[in-house]
């Protein structure tokens, strides 16, 4: 299959093409050529394009990401990152089921105001307490 051109890559992956140029700034693809003023790619950019997708969709860091495709025989990603990775996204799962479940819970409430319910009460307690703790990242505080 022969090489497409930079808005052929866009079109097929979704990728704006000055994110292209970035990535290619930042060594995560690399062009193999060029065509007029048009870059040029091999097809399994499409490939390497989803794996990065996959990392940024997953939290990874573009520094992250190109690192673990950095192996001279393709990507060599570390498993036990991935786990952590994976558990992490699980705490952050569990913080927003508990977050939803209380929305829903203030929705349904009977209490003439939600700060006359025990149970929100406790919500907006925990929140609080959360979101006050050193280091915490904003997406933290939703663990209630």
């Amino acid at each position: 299959m022969s090489d497409i051109d930079i808005a052929e890559l866009a079109r097929r992956t979704g990728v704006r093409a000055s994110a292209l140029r970035y990535y290619e700034e930042k060594g995560l693809i690399a062009s193999t050529g060029r065509q007029g003023l048009k870059r040029l790619f091999d097809p399994d950019t499409v490939e390497r394009l989803s794996l990065i997708a996959l990392g940024r969709a997953s939290g990874f860091s573009l520094d992250e990401i190109a690192a673990m495709l950095a192996g001279p025989a393709g990507p060599e990603i570390d498993k036990a990152r991935l786990r952590d990775r994976a558990d992490e996204i699980g705490r952050r799962i569990e913080a927003l089921t508990r977050m939803r479940e209380g929305l829903l819970h203030a929705c349904a409430c009977e209490a003439p105001g939600l700060m006359d319910c025990p149970k929100f009460r406790r919500i907006v307690r925990l929140a609080g307490r959360k979101a006050a703790r050193p280091g915490r990242r904003r997406h933290d505080a939703t663990a209630v």
